[in-house]
Parts: C-alpha cells; sequence; structure tokens
C-alpha cells in the first residue's frame, strides 16, 4: 500500500470512529441494537488493526495519572458493585471506548485527528439538516426509529421520537443524533472547529465560512438552552485566551484576578436572577424535571456514599435500581442528567474526588496549551499564526501558477 493511500485510509477510519462517537444513537435509531453493534465491532477492529500496524510507543510519563486512576476505580468496582453483570458489560463499553480513543492519539497525528473531527461534524450536520428537510417535506410529521424497543400503539411521549419534523416551523430540530441537546452541543463543536481551521489557514475562507453559516444555524435550530449557555462560556473562555496571549506569562496575575472575580459574579447574578434566566431560556421551575431525577439520584447514592453501586456507564433499564428510577411523562430516563451526581452515584464520593481531578488536570493542560507560546527546537517560542509554509502559494506543475495551499 502507497502512504498516500494509507495515510488517506487512516483518515477515512478516524472521521468513521469520531462520527461513530458523537453520533452513535443515529446507528442505534437506523439500524437498531444489533446493527449497531456491528458498527460498533468495525470500530474496534480498525483501532486494533491501526494499532497493530503502526506499533506506536507508549510513554506512561505522559499518560493523566488521574485518567488512569478513574479507569482502574471502575474496573475494580466489580468487587464491590450491586450488579455485577451489568458492570462487567459497562467496563466492557469504557475499554472498548478507551482503545479507540488510544489508537486515535497514538497513531493519528493531531493535525489529522482535527481534520477527521472536522470532517465527522461536516457529515453529521449536513445529514441532519437533510434528514429533517425529509421529515418536514415528505413525512410531515414525527418519525419514529426504524427499530423501536417499545410499544408503538397509542399515544406516544414526543421524546420516543426521533424526529418530530419542525425544522420548516423554526424548530427545535433533533437531527440524525435524535436529541436538541446533543445535536446543539455538536453544532458548537463545529463552529469551535472550523473557526479554529479559519483562523489557522487549514480551511479555504469561503469554505470556512459557509461551514460556519451551517453550524450556527443549526445550533439556533436546536434552541437548546443547555447548549447557549455553554457557548456563553465558551466565549468568555475565548476572551480570556485572548487575553492571556498577549501579555507575558509572569505577568497574568490580574488577568486570573479578573477571571476570579467575574465568576464570584457570575454566580452571584445567577442566584439573584435565576427565575429571571429560567423565564428567558423557557424553563420551568423544576428544570424540566431535572430536579426531581437529581433527587432520585441523590437519594439512591446517599445509600452507598463513598465507592457507590458499582460503575454502569449508561444505566441499564432492566436492573435494580435503576428500573424505575428516573421516569418522567411516561419516558424512562437513563442517566441523571448530570455527569457529577452520575459518578457519585456509581463511584461514591471517593470517584468524585478522581473525576474532580480529572476534570481539573484537563482543563490546566488544555488552558496551557492555549495561551503559552509552542517553542522550537531551540527553545525559541513560535508564533502563534501557522507557518508560512501552510499558507504559501504554490506553483501547479500542470499549469504553472500559483494557488494559496494549506500544507504545502
Amino acid at each position: 500500500m502507497t502512504p498516500g493511500r494509507r495515510s488517506a485510509l487512516i483518515g477515512a477510519y478516524a472521521t468513521f470512529a469520531l462520527f461513530t462517537v458523537l453520533a452513535g444513537q443515529f446507528w442505534r435509531n437506523l439500524l437498531g441494537w444489533w446493527g449497531f453493534g456491528v458498527i460498533a465491532v468495525l470500530v474496534v477492529i480498525g483501532a486494533i488493526a491501526l494499532i497493530v500496524a503502526t506499533r506506536p510507543g507508549w510513554n506512561w510519563r505522559r499518560t493523566p495519572t488521574s485518567s488512569l486512576a478513574f479507569v482502574t476505580l471502575a474496573v475494580l468496582s466489580i468487587t464491590w458493585s450491586a450488579y455485577p453483570g451489568a458492570t462487567a458489560l459497562g467496563l466492557l463499553i469504557l475499554l472498548v471506548t478507551l482503545v479507540t480513543a488510544v489508537s486515535l492519539v497514538l497513531c493519528v497525528e493531531w493535525a489529522r485527528i482535527v481534520a477527521a473531527l472536522a470532517g465527522a461534524i461536516k457529515w453529521i450536520l449536513a445529514l441532519s439538516l437533510l434528514f429533517e428537510l425529509w421529515v418536514a417535506v415528505v413525512v410531515g410529521g414525527p418519525v419514529l426509529p426504524n427499530f423501536p424497543t417499545f410499544d408503538t400503539t397509542g399515544d406516544l411521549p414526543m421524546a420516543f421520537y426521533w424526529s418530530r419534523g419542525l425544522l420548516l416551523t423554526g424548530g427545535p430540530i433533533e437531527g440524525i443524533v435524535g436529541n436538541r441537546n446533543l445535536l446543539g452541543m455538536i453544532a458548537l463543536f463545529g463552529v469551535i472547529v472550523f473557526a479554529c481551521l479559519l483562523a489557522a489557514g487549514s480551511m479555504r475562507r469561503r469554505q470556512g465560512i459557509a461551514w460556519l453559516v451551517v453550524a450556527g444555524g443549526t445550533l439556533a435550530l436546536t434552541r437548546s438552552a443547555t447548549v447557549i449557555l455553554v457557548g456563553v462560556l465558551v466565549l468568555v473562555a475565548l476572551g480570556f485566551a485572548a487575553w492571556a496571549r498577549r501579555i507575558d506569562p509572569l505577568r497574568r496575575r490580574p488577568l486570573y484576578w479578573t477571571a476570579g472575580g467575574v465568576a464570584v459574579a457570575s454566580v452571584a447574578l445567577l442566584v439573584v436572577g435565576w427565575n429571571a434566566l429560567l423565564i428567558a431560556l423557557g424553563k420551568s421551575e423544576d428544570l424540566t424535571g431535572r430536579l426531581d431525577i437529581w433527587s432520585a439520584v441523590t437519594g439512591l447514592a446517599s445509600e452507598r456514599p463513598w465507592f457507590g453501586w458499582g460503575w454502569v456507564g449508561y444505566w441499564v433499564p432492566w436492573v435494580e435500581p435503576f428500573d424505575g428510577l428516573a421516569v418522567r411523562n411516561g419516558v424512562q430516563y437513563l442517566q441523571a442528567h448530570s455527569a457529577w451526581l452520575d459518578v457519585w452515584l456509581q463511584l461514591g464520593i471517593v470517584g468524585v474526588v478522581v473525576f474532580t481531578a480529572m476534570v481539573i488536570g484537563a482543563m490546566w493542560r488544555s488552558w496551557f496549551l492555549a495561551v503559552d507560546r509552542p517553542v522550537d527546537d531551540r527553545g525559541e517560542p513560535r508564533p502563534f499564526s501557522p507557518p508560512p509554509s501552510c499558507r504559501c502559494s504554490c506553483s501547479s506543475p500542470s499549469s504553472g501558477r500559483a494557488s494559496p495551499r494549506a500544507g504545502c
């Protein structure tokens, strides 16, 4: 196999794997659980083949200790789990996801991972809009998954539908992933990734602007209050990151004091204006049933506060105590609507401590990778913008004319 074809194959696999990670519900709604299982097996086989083909080295010193501790704690939880069979299934899913992630990190260069992520998001956004257009124009009403696992007779809760067909009325839309919050978050990822590629000169200007419009329009059509709040936080973080890049690392104390002040003021404003915020976002006082779910999860977690009930990841509805734990308007929810509460429920306070360390470590590394200038082999700082070779004018062998091209 030629190097070019091998590189293209690796890029295609990375795009497919990331598409499946972000839009797994699409495969389940389209092909059912057995079809989704086939897709998952293909992703894992590809990950193993990638590791075997490239034989990457593993640097344990660069592996985040908190991440290893969290996985280890989840594996050990099978010894005290109240549902060892479900925990074994949850661990299998966790380890499969871990193998896929490790194969991408070790075997695919960073620039290609970003390109693959952009490609996966493009596919999700484009297919979502086409799907919603088909539902609205051709079907003219809500659409159920192809292989429903529930009784389809009688009046069904709208949460059971794949799409409600509301594109032409301004949404909210669910897209191929079947959930407006998830689609909104993917659209927000798209805004971030496309903007970064545009700023780095790695995407043609017209193409980048077009995809930014698609991502922003999809985000607006989901009408997701959760993602809107996350988007505000992203803009605030961007502002502080831009400020940090403009000043010397030893003179950032005013920036951090300002960030702390903004955080305290935001919390105070949130407490004072909570009701007004709910009205603005169109939310009920119980946050669309979330308070009831949180209350039920908190009560259950309090029964095993230190080490939890055992790892399971996504709740399995046929196992106690998850059967009937979170039911609202006839819909049984299989997650706590809060990662922190879910970790407390499954791995206890010890798990929350490890999870906190993992989140803080990831934020710490991300922040300094974003604001500190990378250095070259001589220790000299590199510019923030891409090197000139990434935005040069290269001559076409056939025409001899210069054409802008990234990475030439």
